[in-house]
């Protein structure tokens, strides 16, 4: 159990490591803490003092080496509710028997550069996630630290030599910190890492990951604590190609956002899909049935053929005046050059600029056959002649990808075309536009004709790839969708995280290998996290009967959280709305966040009822206070979220709200795992079959 002092052997240990002696261990620790903080307020003030006008040679230079240095400063912000170190390791044989090492969220060292607190990303860290008795890595001891604010306030060891059962011992302190109450946006999970999680937090940057986990297998928390790793570990790559997180909606990228930045990574950028093609402006929406066809994969070979369709073979010569000599390129020779670059199937704007240069060949060949010595420069002129400009043109004319798109929807015969043998007739007429609009400018375009932009622009222009990209909630995303994240990273890697039972989009994915094929990372490595953290076993167990309806074949996840009367089922008689409300009221007197979940239907009526009873709430994402601590969430923005006590608003109408009854189901499923302490779910009538 945590302590708040108990005897132990001295043993040697670095003179810096204990800065102020003292009889209590507790004191001991507290000390350190504050030597640590002493260091670090150090560390940032000699940055802060650095003068670099004699070290840059341009302003250039010096504007680069500034944003370093103020990047630098950020990262060494000592945050005061966010402690130092979380744990220590004393390990049995090593250079000095008896060294031990702080594990915390950054590095710190003291004025003779011995670190006073390692970072949790170091090798020398991992046996504080990995070592156990039956495989101690050389540890003696790992102490947990535990905290209230940003104040030490106990401490519990584990004895790693104890020959006692592993699973007789269970660290208080760490489930603590799993069930502190989820105030304000996503944290880090730093303290609480488990084995299973940490094998995929420190997973090889040249590899794709793809994390199946229930409800609180903390798989959003894995992808985002691989980030940091991998930028710990490979900063300098991937500060030149980049890194990005891929979320769902902005209530959920501004739910994470301070995860990255509590851990010193600051440059890291997070967007939606929507975000990454908006190319145009999104202002519409489509049928489910139009906006599957138009996510799946045979839309990219439909796009292809209309692309290329746009290519002439010539059947004209081009004739080229320099001087007072002509230089004549039949059509069959420029037929050649063209089905060469046709066949080389090369981006369609890269073969557009290669075509002229091509000509320009063909034309110094015959230079040089009659003795003259043209150079690159002659080649260049020649590529900008009028005459090859218009051959260009003709053959190889440019092509606008929203142009290429307008027609493809709005032209039934073009769409025949190039849709033959992959669109059956009655799926061309389902994504065809019955009101054809007269320009790009007035398409009142939907998110999928959006991904089919982007799709045309990479076929005419290589997308520029990413060193790392982590895609979250993946099984929702369309096959389209897919190819338009795996162009972002077709040089790096990714982490693709998700559940394949919280699909809840038509077009949602049934297989992982599936989606990584579409995502061109057919290699890619699929872990399974089946350990629960944050959802109560009781609460789980009732949703999981859902599973055998919509997914069959998928674990059921095992919740670590026991909380016995954390559900609670009501058949409101009466007033759904005034029951909802009292519902709420009685979770305010938690501590903690609260989560009104309910159907987008019922959304506006419940905000009038919260209003009419003087209870201010939050929309998904926002940031709790004291004085605010209810969230009013649309079931179609849940995912991803979690709240301390939820109170669902009748399952039924959730279900109902959704195209097909496996969505449904997938949605309510969602909703049910939102609680980390209490679920109050309440209906009218009957509940949906499936959960018994």
């Amino acid at each position: 159990m945590p302590r708040t002092a108990r005897s132990f052997r001295r043993r040697p240990v670095p003179a810096h490591a204990q800065p102020t002696p003292a009889p209590d261990p507790l004191e001991r620790e507290r000390a350190h803490l504050s030597a640590s903080r002493t260091a670090l307020r150090a560390m940032r003030e000699e940055v802060q003092q650095l003068n670099i006008k004699d070290v840059t040679g341009s302003w250039v230079s010096a504007a680069v080496l500034q944003s370093q240095i103020d990047a630098r400063i950020a990262e060494l912000a000592d945050l005061s509710h966010t402690p130092l170190f979380f744990g220590r390791l004393d390990y049995l044989h090593t250079t000095q028997e008896g060294q031990r090492y702080y594990i915390g969220r950054r590095h710190v060292h003291d004025g003779g550069g011995d670190p006073m607190v390692v970072d949790w990303r170091a090798p020398v860290s991992q046996p504080f996630y990995r070592a156990s008795r039956k495989d101690p890595h050389d540890v003696r001891l790992r102490r947990r630290f535990g905290y209230t604010g940003g104040a030490l306030t106990a401490y519990e060891d584990e004895d790693l030599t104890d020959p006692a059962p592993e699973g007789e011992h269970t660290s208080k302190l760490l489930q603590a910190e799993i069930e502190r109450p989820r105030v304000g946006p996503m944290r880090d999970i730093v303290a609480t890492i488990q084995p299973e999680q940490d094998e995929i937090v420190r997973s090889s940057l040249g590899g794709t990951v793809c994390v199946q986990g229930g409800p609180g297998t903390g798989k959003t928390a894995v992808g985002l604590h691989r980030v940091a790793y991998l930028l710990y570990a490979h900063r300098e790559r991937l500060a030149r190609t980049g890194t990005l997180v891929i979320g769902p909606n902005r209530s959920f990228l501004h739910y994470i956002e301070q995860v990255l930045p509590a851990l010193g990574e600051l440059e890291v950028r997070q967007a939606t899909v929507d975000d990454l093609v908006a190319q145009v402006e999104v202002g519409g929406s489509d049928p489910a049935a139009a906006a599957v066809i138009k996510g799946d994969a045979r839309m990219a070979q439909v796009l292809r053929r209309a692309l290329r369709s746009h290519v002439t073979l010539p059947t004209e010569p081009v004739m080229v005046v320099r001087g007072s000599r002509r230089w004549r390129i039949p059509a069959y020779e420029l037929e050649e050059i063209v089905q060469e670059l046709l066949a080389r199937d090369i981006r369609y704007g890269a073969a557009r600029d290669a075509l002229p240069q091509r000509i320009a060949h063909a034309v110094l060949v015959r230079m040089e056959a009659t003795g003259e010595a043209p150079d690159d420069r002659v080649q260049d002129a020649v590529a900008r002649n009028p005459a090859v400009k218009a051959a260009v043109k003709a053959i190889w004319p440019p092509v606008e990808p929203a142009k290429l798109v307008l027609r493809l929807l709005s032209d039934a015969d073009f769409l025949a075309a190039h849709a033959e043998g992959l669109l059956t007739p009655e799926e061309q007429h389902t994504i065809l536009w019955a009101k054809p609009a007269r320009s790009v400018r007035t398409v009142k375009w939907s998110p999928a004709d959006a991904v089919l932009i982007d799709e045309a622009t990479d076929l005419v222009q290589r997308t520029a790839s990413l060193g790392h990209v982590v895609l979250d909630e993946a099984q929702d995303l369309s096959p389209m969708q897919y190819r338009a994240v795996g162009r972002r990273c077709s040089t790096g890697s990714a982490t693709v995280l998700g559940d394949l039972a919280q699909g809840t989009t038509p077009w949602a994915t049934e297989s992982w290998q599936e989606a990584l094929d579409h995502l061109g990372k057919s290699d890619a490595v699929v872990e399974e996290l089946t350990a629960g953290f944050r959802v109560p076993r009781e609460v789980i167990a009732y949703a999981s009967r859902l599973l055998p309806h919509m997914s069959p074949g998928l674990a059921e996840v095992r919740s670590m959280r026991e909380s016995p009367g954390s559900l609670e089922v009501r058949e409101v008689r009466g007033d759904l709305d005034a029951a909802v409300v009292a519902a709420c009221v009685d979770a305010l007197q938690h501590e903690g966040s609260i989560g009104l979940i309910a159907a987008d239907s019922r959304v506006e009526s419940l905000a009038t009822a919260l209003t009419t009873a003087n209870l201010p709430h939050l929309t998904p994402g926002s940031e709790t206070t004291a004085d605010s601590r209810l969230t009013l969430v649309p079931a179609s923005l849940a995912k991803g979220l979690e709240y301390d006590y939820v109170v669902l608003d009748d399952p039924a109408t959730v279900v109902a709200a959704e195209p097909d009854e496996r969505t449904g189901l997938r949605r309510l499923y969602v909703a049910l795992t939102r609680a980390v302490s209490g679920l109050t779910v309440l209906h009218v009538g009957a509940l949906p079959p499936q959960l018994g």
